[in-house]
């Protein structure tokens, strides 16, 4: 990956989601991540752990399997459960993620 490529495919990506109902680093800063347009999200990085995720309402492969295990689990900022955001997200964002079989 070139230096100061964002999104691209790795090895290995870890994201840490939510932490129950804790905003970090602070409720000015995570607003102004999740509002970021597009463009800019492609183009920057946060220097802080930004908690929850400030994309993990516009993902289907974020939502879809949190769905599985915490349908109820409500965003501290939108105020909307796991469910609810799933269920906002066009059908085409969600549309080829499966759940794992065991």
């Amino acid at each position: 990956m070139r230096e100061g490529a964002r999104w691209q495919a790795r090895g290995i990506d870890l994201d840490l989601i939510a932490y129950g109902d804790l905003v970090l680093p602070d409720l000015a800063t995570h607003d102004a991540w999740r509002g970021l347009p597009p463009e800019r999200q492609a183009e920057t990085a946060p220097e802080t752990l930004i908690l929850p995720h400030a994309r993990m309402q516009d993902r289907g492969f974020v939502l879809v399997p949190l769905a599985e295990v915490a349908p109820g689990w409500r965003h501290p900022r939108l105020g909307r459960s796991v469910a609810e955001m799933l269920a906002a997200l066009p059908a085409d964002a969600r549309a080829d993620i499966r759940a794992l079989t065991t």
